[in-house]
């Protein structure tokens, strides 16, 4: 299924990938290819990308949408920092920037320190 992920800067991601899974009001979920079409708001918390080839990329959001159809998902976000992937640079400074990103964002210390702990998971998978 083809993923675009969009903040008002600009694209941050396009590609087909084999599933995604994105952190919901109601918890994190998951989508694959031929999904029953969805839209929802998407909370603080980080988007994990698992790419045709096998590899992964992580993406910390504070906050957005995302449409699914059963071919194609759209993502608009406020803001966002890849952690790992092409566009993820320096993994330290992404995994500070993209911490800052989730405090501004999150209004509750729990929140915050359950998607910290996932970014940093996620940068000792890389």
């Amino acid at each position: 299924m083809k993923l675009d992920i969009v903040t008002p800067l600009g694209r941050i991601f396009e590609g087909e990938v084999k599933e995604a899974y994105f952190p919901g009001m109601e918890g994190e979920f998951g989508v694959l290819d031929g999904h029953a079409p969805l839209m929802t708001t998407l909370t603080p918390g980080v988007i994990t990308i698992k790419k045709q080839d096998g590899s992964e990329e992580v993406i910390a959001i504070n906050s957005g949408y995302v449409e699914v159809t059963p071919e194609h998902v759209n993502v608009l976000v406020d803001g966002a920092e890849p952690i790992s992937g092409e566009n993820a640079g320096d993994i330290a400074e992404a995994i500070e920037r993209a911490k800052k990103l989730v405090r501004e964002a999150a209004n509750s210390d729990a929140i915050v320190a359950s998607v910290e702990a996932k970014i940093e998971s996620a940068a000792r998978n890389i």
